[in-house]
């Protein structure tokens, strides 16, 4: 096996790194247009509850520059573009052209136009030093080399500046039993009611399983260059927060 056709996982199966883009991209390109609804329903409208945190301890001000990375559907770009206001920047990016679509045309319709970028965050397409904030919900788990995007993340921050990445975690054991439950067999049913797509909310819930803990990824940012790095566990550590501040 060549270096460029390494195994890694897609959910719980082995898969070469070739293929995992394509998977990944499947998985979005089909839920798109109802990623908002299943998001309310898997998460029992949690997910609002988490990237209000995430914004409210943001520190965005007026006149800052921010990269929203696997923006999706533009939650997060739109409640930045508030803060940052009309002396701000707000880039809404992701690999999905179906999830951008999805993301560009909700802000349009909102009246937010904001830069809008299709890129693979292992190879951002911005200079070095130019944003005060990035962030990233739920997007670093569907990446191949998570190690890779994390040190452009890095690249791209001003020194002070900060990464935000809000994601699914290792939940506290006690809550594990009921959670494998709705992971494994309420998830892909409720995918499959309201998306007529079960294989897409299975991938979705295996994907977290195999995303690095907490003090892993904690770990991985200080090893991607981050000066400093700690999370916040919320709901019992089904979503963690870690912010990374670029020294």
């Amino acid at each position: 096996m060549s270096e460029h056709d390494q195994a890694t996982h897609f959910g719980f199966k082995t898969v070469n790194e070739s293929e995992k883009a394509q998977k990944v991209a499947e998985v979005f390109h089909s839920v798109a247009q109802k990623y908002d609804v299943m998001n309310d329903l898997m998460s029992g409208g949690l997910h609002r509850v988490w990237k209000f945190f995430t914004i409210e301890t943001s520190g965005v001000k007026a006149g800052d520059k921010v990269l929203d990375i696997a923006g999706g559907t533009g939650d997060l770009s739109k409640a930045f573009a508030k803060k940052v206001g009309k002396t701000g920047q707000v880039w809404l990016t992701d690999i999905n052209s179906s999830m951008l679509g999805v993301g560009r045309d909700r802000l349009m319709d909102q009246g937010f136009a904001l830069p809008v970028a299709q890129c693979d965050a292992e190879k951002l397409p911005f200079p070095d030093n130019y944003f005060d904030l990035v962030s990233v919900a739920f997007g670093l788990r569907n990446m191949t080399h998570k190690d890779a995007a994390l040190k452009e993340m890095h690249r791209v921050l001003k020194p002070g500046g900060r990464l935000l990445v809000l994601e699914f975690s290792k939940v506290w054991a006690p809550l594990k039993p009921a959670y494998d439950i709705y992971s494994f067999k309420l998830l892909p049913f409720m995918g499959k009611l309201v998306a007529n797509d079960a294989d897409s909310y299975q991938y979705l819930a295996e994907s977290i399983r195999m995303h690095p803990d907490q003090e892993t990824l904690k770990q991985m940012m200080l090893d991607a260059g981050f000066g400093r790095a700690d999370f916040h566990n919320l709901t019992g550590g089904v979503v963690a927060l870690h912010k990374g501040i670029k020294f």
